[in-house]
């Protein structure tokens, strides 16, 4: 899952010609010499470089094993760190040119997709693999839209961590190792570093970067359940409670670098935080999910320049996203893409898929044996942890909602005005409160 991203951009009609023919599989499924049909199983994603093709290929050769009958034909469409890939995907499902899978975010995301009739529910395939107790329940709980299923998750990120430079934070004398109890504790760590001479306490950039700031804070102000709360209804979004966490969200952002609008996480990350040459960082703590130890590993930067703890006050918390794979309505091929999505939620085909990619299987049954120590790490905290979603990243509501939030976080970053963000997540959450109704 590339997190270089912007957002969806309105499809053109120009596009949409374009489009058509770009994923077209009107080449797949003819006649071989024999006069046989080749069961091609297209699927269509955004991974086409890197870890993420890397662990692509990694499932694919389960799929070739398990799946033999069939013929996997990888539609990967690469640049744009997905959106063009989404655009070129919205265009070919109104055209009726539907990929036999399609990658998607697990969760709300999938909520457009669903209230046009574009997936089928896939429940009774999640059941037959055995993926109902293979999943935690929390998990499938957050997954599950009016008592259904529409996607296998192939992978669990983690978006609340905070990776720290340690000889940056030795210049104030704080302990690396050690995460602030509460957000309290983490500003006034910040406080310390700043009044130590460190120019950017805080590593920060635009868009989704902010918005996961912002989700870290208030679930480590609110607690998991009163979070949770936020995007089923049972908390208000007005609250005197989220007013104290945009607050300190906002002291927060204040510790953080001028130019945030102007870069991307990984851009940030390498000017402040882990820079080539460590003598040169200016930067102590970023927010970021845990695709960053597989950045640092791209950049060859060692493990003892970094190190990292769950965001201040989550200890115990999952705050997860996922990449997931779908049944399309009007599939060519569907008995060759249920096929596959066993494949993605078999013990195998995820750790074949996770191993190289920096992310973890969803399951609850995985072994940490073979793995990174980061990954291992996370995995040992997946099996214990309580489970909250992420807007920014597509588990807990539309893509609709999460724009308008970022929206909001944009302006936020200009003016720093608490009421005036407040109510913008206020009319946010009431405009998509009910999205669940709305594709049961």
């Amino acid at each position: 899952m590339t997190r270089v991203r912007t957002k969806v951009a309105v499809v053109l009609a120009a596009t949409a010609l374009v489009a058509v023919s770009a994923c077209s599989s009107s080449d797949t499924n003819k006649p071989s010499g024999t006069g046989a049909a080749v069961k091609n199983v297209e699927v269509f994603t955004w991974w086409a470089a890197g870890g993420e093709k890397a662990g692509l290929d990694g499932m694919i050769s389960v799929f070739k094993k398990d799946c033999s009958q069939y013929t996997f034909v990888n539609a990967a469409v690469a640049g744009g760190g997905g959106d063009k890939a989404k655009t070129l995907l919205a265009n070919n499902l109104k055209a009726g040119n539907a990929p036999d899978s399609f990658q998607a975010h697990a969760g709300g995301e999938l909520s457009d997709y669903i209230a046009n009739g574009q997936v089928e529910d896939i429940t009774a395939v999640f059941k037959a693999a055995g993926l109902d107790t293979a999943f935690p329940k929390d998990l499938l709980d957050q997954i599950t839209v009016a008592g259904k299923v529409y996607s296998v998750p192939a992978d669990i990120h983690r978006a609340n961590m905070v990776w720290v430079n340690p000889l940056v934070l030795k210049k104030a004398k704080l302990d690396p190792a050690k995460a602030p109890a509460t957000v309290k504790d983490w500003i006034a760590d910040l406080a310390k570093l700043k009044a130590a001479g460190v120019a950017t306490p805080l590593a920060l950039s635009k868009g989704f970067a902010e918005e996961m700031l912002l989700e870290s804070t208030l679930l480590g102000d609110l607690g998991v359940d009163k979070f949770n709360g936020l995007y089923d209804g049972k908390t208000k979004w007005d609250g005197a409670d989220v007013t104290a966490a945009i607050n300190d969200y906002k002291t927060l952002v204040s510790y953080s670098n001028t130019d945030r609008e102007t870069m991307d996480w990984d851009a940030a990350m390498s000017k402040y935080l882990l820079p080539t040459d460590p003598k040169t960082a200016t930067g102590g703590y970023q927010l970021m999910g845990d695709w960053v130890p597989a950045q640092i590993l791209s950049l060859k930067m060692p493990e003892s320049s970094y190190m990292y703890w769950p965001a201040p006050g989550t200890d115990g918390v999952y705050q997860w996203l996922s990449d997931s794979f779908t049944l399309p309505k009007g599939a060519k091929n569907p008995e060759g893409d249920k096929c596959w999505l066993k494949v993605v939620g078999s013990a195998e085909g995820q750790k074949a898929f996770n191993l190289v990619k920096g992310s973890i299987p969803a399951r609850s049954d995985a072994t940490s044996e073979g793995y990174p120590k980061y990954q291992q790490w996370a995995m040992e905290q997946w099996k214990a942890a309580k489970l909250a979603p992420s807007l920014a990243h597509g588990s807990a509501g539309p893509g609709a909602w999460n724009n308008d939030v970022q929206t909001a976080l944009s302006a936020f970053s200009a003016n720093s005005d608490v009421p005036t963000l407040q109510k913008s997540l206020v009319a946010a959450a009431g405009k998509y409160a009910n999205w669940r109704s709305t594709v049961g």
